[in-house]
């Protein structure tokens, strides 16, 4: 089961393998202080599309298509988040205040088409 939880939230115990899927280092959080598995800033979405969507709702499905088609050209980048799923949970970090807009939703959705292909 993959799910999302802000970076700043406390790690639970049904949080399995979490990993932060930020291409920025979240603000305020000393690296030490994070309890996480890995920090997958490939998986994240580019400089560009991130700059460009600027957490704007009405922007989110042109958002979401852009992501993933970048997504698809590189599957190095989210492989790694695919096994860890299917081996037990996994819980994707993000930073972003919008908790409905934003890429670790985005990237659950791609992942969980990808766990039942």
């Amino acid at each position: 089961m993959i799910q999302i939880k802000r970076v700043y939230e406390a790690p639970a115990r049904g949080d399995g393998a979490r990993f932060l899927v930020e291409r920025l280092w979240p603000r305020g959080l000393k690296k030490e202080e994070l309890d996480a598995r890995a920090w997958l800033k490939e998986v994240a979405p580019s400089a560009e599309l991130r700059q460009w969507f600027a957490h704007d709702p009405s922007k989110w499905s042109v958002f979401k298509r852009k992501y993933f088609s970048e997504l698809d050209k590189n599957a190095a980048s989210w492989a790694p988040l695919l096994q860890a799923a299917r081996r037990g949970n996994v819980t994707l970090l993000y930073s972003a205040r919008d908790t409905e807009h934003n890429n670790a939703i985005a990237l659950k959705t791609y992942l969980d088409k990808k766990l039942v292909a």
